[in-house]
């Protein structure tokens, strides 16, 4: 397999993650105030006006705009962190999204930065509840009550790509990677079939193949077409098919895999379309089948395994990135053997991969108590797993006992949390928090507004993911003493 062309641009990848919360003892809770509560308790977050008039929900990648109500005051429940993140309150959940990151490894480790943050901004909220109330966050994707929420991926690709060859050619992909993504669910929801437990918390929410919508009528393929950066040369693909991890590795791979997939796709070198008969109908029956035996209808009239197609896909990939000299990662290696372990027997994977961790120690708790799936303590483990205390969390009970391998150790998230990447315009956005953020009057993604005391705010436009970076702007940043300063370096250095 030989390239058509080569990608221009490195991999610049980020995640966006709702997480669950509850505050337990109080007599009327909402969860709008109480993810209010949690994001203005952060010990690390700088309160911003977030900038929505750049931001464009309605663009569709098809061509058409639509309007698209607003229902977040811009004046607050917003917060930017030292590294570059937001953290902020969407659809009733405490949202954090990641920097902009160069590599699947790096956006994986910023990615469990927002459980250390999350989990920091509930102790605080914590000390301003009474004794009898409790608040926990929750890294996962359903109340259980037939409400999901979003664990959603970007990425940046060439503007150039078509729209419907990402149509053709992901759709499969992302359909049948749940057997490396799920994080795992006790029953069905949303109209499905029962079943006792299943791969992906998502799964069961998604209704059409292709569409605008994140929230209802969910596509595997998702048309928002909101670049945050120059929409002549790039183009943001949000990907919402996929669970929030616990496990480092299965981000990693998540991530990193699907970045994969998408160079080659901009590159024009994957052999067939892998096309899915019903793609909806695959989704969940994918999800529903843990023994991994389910025989998905392909367009051509044959039929394989979830199994089968992502070997076709680690095959292609693994050729393209031999052709190509392109680093990897690690990501093959990865990807080779959780596919070769899931094949002799799914529990083999348990020590790298949120579903079969979770089904391993449900099964081993079930027979201790001689209880089934139904039972009210199955479904508390099954929300307990996702637990970002670490007091608490099933999943950090897992790695207390070296059950669970890691890729990243606390210090490297905890410094993480302060420091931004280096090589995008993340650098620029967190050194600005730490430094000046009291002069920053409000934000988005390609841009930051600052007070210099003059008769008009100053608008630094940031359009170039991967500008910003420390090699650009350190030298500036650490030399100016204000706010004025930096303005006058910038429109210096341009």
């Amino acid at each position: 397999m030989s390239p058509g062309r080569t990608s221009g641009h490195p991999t610049v990848l980020g995640t966006e993650t709702e997480f669950g919360i509850s505050i337990t003892g109080r007599t009327q809770d909402s969860a709008v105030l109480s993810s209010g509560l949690v994001v203005q308790s952060s010990p690390d977050g700088t309160p911003v006006r977030w900038s929505l008039g750049e931001e464009s929900p309605g663009r569709d990648a098809r061509g058409r705009r639509y309007t698209v109500p607003v229902d977040v005051d811009p004046d607050a429940l917003n917060a930017l962190l030292p590294n570059g993140a937001r953290l902020y309150v969407d659809h009733a959940h405490p949202e954090y999204s990641t920097p902009e990151c160069l590599g699947a490894r790096q956006a994986a480790l910023y990615d469990k930065v927002g459980e250390l943050a999350l989990g920091r901004a509930a102790r605080n909220t914590q000390r301003l509840l009474s004794g009898e109330e409790r608040v926990s966050i929750y890294k996962n994707n359903s109340d259980g009550k037939g409400n999901s929420y979003g664990a959603h991926e970007n990425y940046l690709i060439d503007r150039s790509v078509p729209f419907g060859d990402i149509v053709d050619y992901l759709t499969t992909f992302l359909v049948t990677r749940q057997i490396f993504t799920g994080s795992g669910k006790v029953g069905a929801e949303n109209g499905r079939p029962a079943v006792s437990y299943q791969i992906s918390q998502r799964a069961d929410f998604f209704e059409t193949r292709v569409g605008l919508e994140t929230t209802i009528r969910r596509p595997i393929i998702n048309t928002r077409d909101e670049p945050h950066s120059d929409p002549d040369r790039f183009r943001r693909l949000h990907v919402i098919i996929g669970d929030a991890n616990r496990s480092e590795l299965q981000t990693f791979l998540k991530l990193g895999a699907t970045a994969m997939l998408l160079a080659a796709i901009e590159d024009e070198v994957l052999p067939d379309k892998l096309e899915l008969a019903d793609p909806v109908e695959a989704t969940w029956g994918v999800s529903h089948d843990p023994d991994l035996t389910t025989r998905l209808r392909l367009v051509d009239g044959s039929s394989a395994s979830a199994l089968e197609l992502q070997w076709q896909y680690l095959d292609w990939l693994t050729k393209y990135s031999e052709a190509a000299s392109r680093p990897d990662e690690g990501v093959l290696d990865l990807w080779r053997g959780v596919l070769e372990d899931l094949e002799v027997d799914p529990l083999r994977t348990a020590d790298r991969l949120d579903w079969t961790a979770k089904l391993r120690m449900m099964r081993a708790y079930q027979a201790r108590e001689g209880i089934d799936w139904d039972h009210a303590k199955v479904r508390a483990l099954d929300l307990q797993y996702h637990d970002v205390d670490p007091a608490r969390g099933l999943y950090d009970r897992l790695v207390a006992r070296g059950s669970m391998q890691r890729l990243f150790n606390d210090d490297e998230v905890a410094a993480a949390l302060g420091d931004p990447p280096r090589e995008t315009r993340a650098y620029f956005r967190g050194r600005c928090v730490e430094k000046f953020g009291s002069s920053i009057m409000s934000a988005n993604w390609d841009s930051l507004v600052f007070d210099t005391g003059e008769a008009t705010y100053k608008r630094v436009p940031m359009m170039d993911p991967l500008r910003g970076s420390a090699e650009r702007v350190k030298r500036v940043l650490d030399t100016s003493t204000d706010v004025a300063s930096l303005i006058r370096a910038l429109g210096s250095e341009e």
